[in-house]
């Protein structure tokens, strides 16, 4: 019996492609394509001046220092996280398992002032490192501890799915071969788990790359020790240097673009690894 043609539940493709296009455009293409023009119009002289002063590498070095090492840890610490939420079941599982998402819903001012008063000197954890000789509020220590704390979600909710579809069969079977836990782990767990671990810390690393209300508290926004570029970008705009601001500001777009695009072609390297296996 010979089939109709397919009904959609939306519109036509051309009037759902036309709108999905005015509204990427509105909302997202616009706003940016404003900070190209506006960063178009600076001088190369004066273009490189803002983003080459010694101020904006410092801070420049600071956020992809503390965003690269906030996303390592994330990515050894989420793995463990969603390996312990898939392999075990124990009270209080779901509980945990919400909470792993609190650092998406909490708004991250509120997350910036809990660590900053959970962290500083005066604080419950804060007196307990002090003797210790260990500041984290006010230092660079404290930055990585804010992004941290926001990156966590990306990676665990990365690799959580590919956990849950990975058969436990496949690690009695390495065993039995012989192969301890290191060598499973290694031959056997990781090729899989791979592609999602490293969305994770890439989609964690872009996200600390441009965090700001986390780390506007505990940082102290001291320039040249704990300045991330976010916060300087909001300095030169209180300084109306709205020339240093676009400057730093299109830089960190660019920098946004090269993320976005590495963490696709780490998505479409999963889907082939997906369609070979």
């Amino acid at each position: 019996m010979p089939r109709g043609p397919r009904r959609h539940v939306l519109p036509g493709f051309g009037l759902s492609l036309g709108f999905t296009i005015s509204y990427l455009c509105l909302l997202v293409l616009i706003p940016l394509s404003g900070v190209v023009l506006r960063a178009s119009s600076i001088t190369w002289a004066g273009f490189l001046a803002s983003v080459t002063s010694a101020r904006a590498l410092a801070a420049f070095e600071l956020s992809l220092g503390a965003a690269g090492v906030a996303a390592i840890v994330n990515a050894v610490f989420g793995l463990l996280v969603a390996w312990v939420l898939v392999r075990y079941r124990f009270p209080g599982r779901g509980l945990i398992d919400a909470c792993v998402d609190l650092p998406f819903a909490l708004p991250t001012s509120v997350a910036g002032i809990a660590l900053t008063a959970v962290y500083s000197p005066a604080g419950w954890l804060g007196r307990q490192l002090a003797p210790l000789g260990i500041q984290v509020a006010f230092t660079r220590l404290g930055v990585v501890v804010a992004l941290t704390f926001i990156g966590l979600p990306f990676v665990v909710r990365a690799v959580q799915p590919v956990l849950e579809d990975l058969d436990a069969e496949v690690e009695d079977a390495a065993a039995s071969l012989g192969a301890n836990r290191w060598q499973t782990f290694r031959r056997v767990l990781l090729p899989s788990i791979a592609p999602a671990l490293l969305t994770g810390f890439t989609l964690a690393f872009a996200r600390a790359l441009g965090e700001y209300g986390s780390v506007v508290f505990i940082s102290g926004n001291l320039p040249f020790r704990t300045e991330v570029i976010t916060l300087l970008i909001v300095a030169r705009l209180e300084q109306f240097d709205y020339v240093g601001a676009t400057a730093v500001a299109s830089m960190m777009l660019g920098a946004s673009f090269l993320v976005l695009l590495t963490i696709n072609l780490l998505q479409a390297w999963s889907r082939r690894r997906g369609a070979l296996a």
